[in-house]
């Protein structure tokens, strides 16, 4: 259950988060086309920061960009206003929602000049697939549901209409006791889970989905990163499901899952069935660095 902060930013304006609501002919609402992101805010041993904050809004303005939105605000108004909105609700660690969306005026596909509005939205939240993923890993199921078709829709935006296949999916699997799924592409290529990314460890080479029908993971990137630091060879390449089966590690990347290794896909167990070296290495620091514990990427965290 999701628990409520004071204040949640509207439009250039704090509200109370209850009175934060939108008209029920409110323009997203009804066909979907609104951008967004999600970011944490983590606790560290120098007080709380947000993980690669300048990254996340570049993508929410790329995002409203390949939507035909114009965001009333600029990068700088939009980044100030989501360190405020974590310092006005005294939240040492949290998620943070930004959401651009087009308002209340004309309906049907055209929006027209409806009013475009902004809002930021920042609560505690946990681990997002359950207490022992990060540590245990998690059951994963590939999902009859096939990610979107490139030309179909802009699989590089964050949008929310794009989210109803995820979720589609994310029932289906739910529904037969596993607690991801990972979906292909419309050619049979692994893709992404739900709301995460994918990489595989097989014979000491890490192997992540290319940037053509996935979102383009902030976490990814980092993880990308990361592995080069430490030579290990990477390929961003198309890899099918069996080569899923057959890998020594599975992990999920993002901002609400964070590293999250996977220890079984469609009955069979990924490797020895716990988390691998590679992954735990890569997870443990992913966290030394959002905790402000690796000054060699303090640049990937904004103080608040």
């Amino acid at each position: 259950m999701l628990q409520p902060s004071e204040k949640i930013w509207m439009d250039g304006k704090f509200v109370d988060w209850a009175d934060a609501t939108v008209h029920v002919l409110t323009h997203s609402l009804h066909y979907g086309l609104a951008a967004f992101e999600g970011i944490r805010c983590y606790k560290g041993k120098n007080g709380s920061a947000v993980f690669r904050l300048q990254e996340h809004v570049d993508r929410l303005f790329e995002s409203a960009h390949v939507s035909l939105i114009t965001i009333p605000y600029d990068r700088k108004q939009i980044t100030d206003a989501i360190v405020e909105t974590v310092r006005i609700n005294k939240l040492e660690a949290c998620y943070i929602r930004p959401l651009v969306y087009i308002g209340y005026g004309a309906m049907g596909l055209y929006p027209g000049d409806n009013p475009i509005r902004v809002s930021i939205a920042a609560w505690r939240w946990g681990t997002y697939l359950g207490e022992e993923a990060l540590t245990k890993g998690i059951r994963a199921r590939v999902s009859s549901f096939t990610r979107h078709h490139v030309n179909i829709s802009m699989t590089r935006a964050k949008i929310s209409g794009h989210y109803v296949n995820s979720i589609m999916a994310k029932h289906e699997v739910k529904a037969d006791g596993y607690d991801e799924a990972i979906l292909l592409d419309p050619d049979g290529y692994v893709s992404e889970g739900t709301g995460e990314n994918i990489f595989i460890v097989r014979k000491g080479v890490l192997k992540t989905t290319p940037l053509t029908s996935i979102l383009e993971g902030v976490t990814r990137d980092s993880v990308l990163q990361l592995a080069r630091e430490r030579n290990i060879p990477v390929l961003e390449e198309r890899f099918t499901r069996d080569a899923m089966y057959v890998a020594e590690e599975v992990f999920l990347t993002g901002t609400a899952a964070e590293i999250t290794p996977v220890r079984e896909i469609d009955g069979r167990r990924i490797g020895n069935g716990t988390p691998g070296p590679v992954t735990k290495d890569l997870q443990k620091t992913f966290f030394e660095i959002v905790q402000g514990e690796d000054s060699a990427h303090a640049a990937w965290l904004t103080r608040v």
